[in-house]
């Protein structure tokens, strides 16, 4: 577990800094059947994605996704009961506790026989959330297939995913969220048999 430094009860949590404001996990594992329920929805992917950026209360989390507070605290409490977010600190403002949430693991690393039941389920979620924009320079995508050994397509696909760690922990900042989606996939494309003229 990575530690970081924690404000105290009355500071503001860290903005733009790329730094969480709660300790976190490397990677947490996904292996129940509540917890790929729980990642199929889209509102719940939003919330995990916010919490990569700091804790948060429910009001936050509403007011960022402009839904209302009694729905965010639904989806909560789904993440919390199946181990992906917890309370990592709460406050006390008047006569009230607001509570903090925060993720469990910077990764969520789907395991186990239901995690095989949508493989391109999160092809599906970038599809959704992309932006196109006469003028912008992005998006950029790009495809590619290669004969190789699976053992250098395993290298690659390691790569990727180092790729993608890293450009998740960039610094928050910017007025827009952008998506990354990385993948090495095998296909049933024809392939020669033999190499040569022959």
């Amino acid at each position: 577990m990575s530690t970081k430094a924690q404000p105290g009860p009355n500071q503001s949590p860290a903005a733009d800094t790329g730094i969480l404001d709660y300790a976190i996990d490397e990677e947490v594992i996904a292996d129940s059947p509540e917890a790929f329920k729980a990642l199929a929805d889209s509102t719940r992917l939003a919330i995990l994605d916010l919490l990569l950026e700091r804790a948060a209360t429910t009001s936050h989390l509403a007011e960022a996704l402009g839904k209302p507070k009694g729905t965010v605290g639904y989806h909560l409490k789904v993440l919390e009961k199946c181990g992906l977010i917890r309370i990592v600190r709460t406050r006390q403002v008047r006569a009230m506790t607001e509570k903090y949430y925060g993720r469990i693991g910077r990764t969520i690393i789907m395991s186990g026989p239901g995690a095989a039941k949508d493989p391109l389920f999160m092809v599906h979620d970038a599809l959704r959330d992309v932006q196109i924009t006469d003028g912008e320079p992005l998006p950029m995508f790009t495809t590619r297939r290669a004969r190789i050994l699976e053992s250098r397509a395993l290298e690659y696909a390691s790569r990727l995913a180092d790729l993608a760690a890293e450009f998740a922990a960039e610094p928050r900042q910017g007025d827009r969220v952008y998506g990354m989606i990385t993948g090495v996939y095998p296909t049933d494309l024809p392939t020669f048999r033999s190499s040569g003229d022959g």
